[in-house]
């Protein structure tokens, strides 16, 4: 579907995406995606129903930029850090500039004073183009797979 070198630009997306969260790099977040870039995070079983609602809907890299703001100057919270584990990309499609492929994940949290635990575990649905910096997110669908979430998301996942 693709050649070697295009998947290997898909999974150290995929890694280089997981490195900034996990280093709490929040300015780098929005420079994986497009400028029209769509960020959702959805349970999954309104993304198998086919009901919009998502937990997280941003849909450009302003939005994104703005959630980075927001963590960074005006959420309070109990500060903890994020660990992915991300599969191997599948692509399901490559046409007309896009590529569409999957990814399961699982994020882990760790708060300063307490033990580490399973936080948030699904699959990313993407949809990649490729940009004059390399593959970009034009969308990264999260979908996850319990119906509830701890308290709140703070962080991308």
């Amino acid at each position: 579907m693709v050649d070697l070198q295009t998947w290997w630009a898909i999974q150290q997306l995929h890694a280089d995406y997981a490195a900034a969260l996990d280093s709490g790099q929040w300015d780098l977040w929005p420079e994986f995606f497009t400028d029209e870039g769509v960020y959702r995070l959805q349970p999954r079983e309104n993304h198998e129903r086919g009901f919009p609602l998502a937990t997280l809907s941003l849909t450009s890299k302003a939005m994104l930029r703005d959630r980075v703001y927001g963590i960074r100057e005006t959420l309070f919270h109990d500060p903890y850090y994020q660990r992915h584990v991300v599969g191997a990309p599948r692509v399901l499609e490559a046409a007309d500039g896009r590529i569409r492929c999957e990814a399961n994940y699982a994020v882990f949290r760790t708060p300063f004073d307490r033990p580490s635990t399973v936080f948030n575990v699904g699959r990313y649905l993407d949809t990649l183009v490729l940009t004059g910096q390399g593959l970009r997110f034009a969308e990264r669908l999260c979908v996850y797979d319990s119906e509830m979430i701890p308290n709140s998301i703070i962080y991308p996942i």
